[in-house]
C-alpha cells in the first residue's frame, strides 16, 4: 500500500512530468511572437511600417502626412503625437512603445526619447550612395526591427516589378519632364538628383530636364522664371499653398510657361517626394496614367 500523499506510479508520474516540461519549453519557440510595438516621427518610416502591414501606435502630425504623403493611410488607432519636431513627449510616454524610430532631422530628440523607449535613427536621402539602394536598405532596416524581414523583400520585389511593368504602358519618346511642386506663387521645388521622383523616373526610363543642382534632399528652390527656355513638359505636385492657384491665374510668369499655354501641364496628387517604396510606386502609377492620358488627349 501506498503512503499517503505519494503517488501510486511515481515512474509513470515522473515520465510525465518530464514531458510536459518539454512541452511547455518548446511551446514559446514555436508560437509566432507579436510584433513590436512602434511610435515614429517620420513619414517615409510610417508610410513603411503601414505598408509592412504594422500600424504604428503613433505617428506625428498626422493631418499634415495625410496631405503630403496622401497614401497609404495611417489607421484610426494611430495616436497623433503632435509635432515631429516638438512631439508630446508625455503622450508618447503614455503608449509605452517598444520602439522609437526617428530619422537624422530629428536627432536632437533622441536623449529624451531613449528616457522612454530605445531609439533608432534611420537615415535616407544620404548624398554619397545610390538613392534607390538607399530606399532598400531602409526598407530591410525597418522590416527587421518589427520581424517583418520576408514582408520587407516582398514588397522591394512587388515594387520592382510593378516599376517594370508599368515603364512597358508609356507612351513612345515621351517628352523630358520638369517635376515642381510649388513654395508660394513664386517659386517652386524642382526635383532631381538624390530625390525619390529622380529615382523613379531612372527606372522607367524617363527623362529629367532639370540638369541643375540639388541638396540632398534631391530638389534645388527656385523662382519659377528659372524655369522658362526649359525644354520639358511640366509635371506640378501638390499640393499647393494657400491661395496659391488663384494666384497663378493672374501670373503672366505663369502662364507664359510653355506646358500652360500648350494645355501639355501634368498635375498630381500629393505624393511624399522624400518618402520610400510606397510612394515610389504611388509616383510612378500616377505618373504613368498621367503620361497615358495626355497621350490620348493628344492623338
Amino acid at each position: 500500500m501506498s503512503s499517503p500523499g505519494l503517488p501510486a506510479h511515481p515512474v509513470r508520474t515522473r515520465g510525465v512530468l518530464v514531458l510536459l516540461a518539454t512541452f511547455l519549453l518548446s511551446a514559446p519557440l514555436d508560437a509566432e511572437s507579436d510584433p513590436p510595438s512602434i511610435v515614429t516621427l517620420d513619414w517615409t518610416q510610417a508610410e513603411t511600417l503601414v505598408a509592412l502591414g504594422i500600424a504604428p501606435l503613433g505617428v506625428a502630425q498626422i493631418a499634415a502626412y495625410h496631405d503630403w504623403v496622401g497614401e497609404p493611410r495611417l489607421p484610426e488607432s494611430v495616436v497623433d503625437l503632435g509635432l515631429r519636431s516638438q512631439p508630446n513627449l508625455e503622450l508618447l510616454a503614455s503608449l509605452s512603445p517598444d520602439h522609437i524610430l526617428i530619422s537624422p532631422m530629428f536627432a536632437n530628440l533622441s536623449p529624451r526619447l531613449a528616457r522612454i523607449a530605445p531609439v533608432s535613427n534611420l537615415a535616407l536621402y544620404m548624398p554619397q550612395g545610390d538613392t534607390w539602394q538607399q530606399i532598400h536598405q531602409l526598407t530591410r532596416e525597418i522590416g527587421a526591427l518589427v520581424d517583418r524581414d520576408g514582408e520587407a523583400e516582398a514588397l522591394i520585389e512587388t515594387t520592382e516589378n510593378r516599376l517594370e511593368e508599368l515603364q512597358d504602358r508609356l507612351p513612345d519618346d515621351p517628352a523630358p519632364l520638369l517635376m515642381v511642386q510649388f513654395m508660394d506663387a513664386r517659386h517652386v521645388r524642382v526635383f532631381g538628383d538624390n530625390g525619390l521622383y529622380q529615382a523613379v523616373l531612372e527606372r522607367l526610363g524617363l527623362t529629367n530636364a532639370w540638369t541643375g543642382t540639388t541638396n540632398p534632399w534631391g530638389f534645388s528652390l527656385v523662382a519659377i522664371e528659372r524655369l522658362a527656355g526649359i525644354e520639358a513638359r511640366l509635371v506640378v505636385i501638390e499640393p499647393y499653398p494657400a491661395g496659391v492657384p488663384a494666384e497663378l491665374r493672374e501670373s503672366g510668369l505663369w502662364q507664359h510657361q510653355a506646358s500652360v499655354r500648350d494645355e501639355s501641364l501634368i498635375t498630381l496628387p500629393p505624393v511624399w517626394s522624400f518618402g520610400a517604396l510606397p510612394s515610389a510606386r504611388r509616383f510612378a502609377e500616377q505618373l504613368v496614367a498621367a503620361l497615358g492620358e495626355a497621350t490620348h488627349v493628344d492623338d
